[in-house]
């Protein structure tokens, strides 16, 4: 069988076995799952060994120390940061679909704070 061979966006090389155990039965054994990657991303990229963590493209300190919940948001739904008229728009959104019903806070406030979930 010939499998493969993939490259990531940092030239990292990969074996695609996606084929073998439907073609040969045979599976990879793989304790720990430290040489698996376990999906093709356009959004993530982790790579722990060197304590790297990059959403779509940018390290997530970058991230933590620059950006805020919508922007972050925006960046992992459209790929790019938002500029101003983006951003105020998905705040928007995120502000009117955030809104809890009466009805639901009040079923919830009938709950005693100690009860067991």
């Amino acid at each position: 069988i010939k499998l493969p061979v993939l490259e990531d966006s940092f030239q990292n090389v990969f074996v695609d076995i996606s084929k073998l155990q439907p073609t040969t039965k045979i599976c990879t054994y793989d304790p720990g799952y430290t040489s698996t990657a376990s999906c093709d991303s356009t959004i993530t990229y982790i790579d722990g060994d060197k304590g790297v963590l990059l959403y779509r493209g940018y390290p997530i300190e970058q991230l933590a120390d620059h950006s805020d919940f919508v922007e972050s948001a925006y960046l992992l739904l459209h790929g790019e940061l938002p500029n101003v008229h983006q951003y105020n728009e998905l705040e928007k959104q995120l502000k009117f679909h955030n809104l809890v019903h009466e009805k639901l806070i009040q079923f919830y406030q009938g709950f005693k704070s100690d009860a067991h979930p």
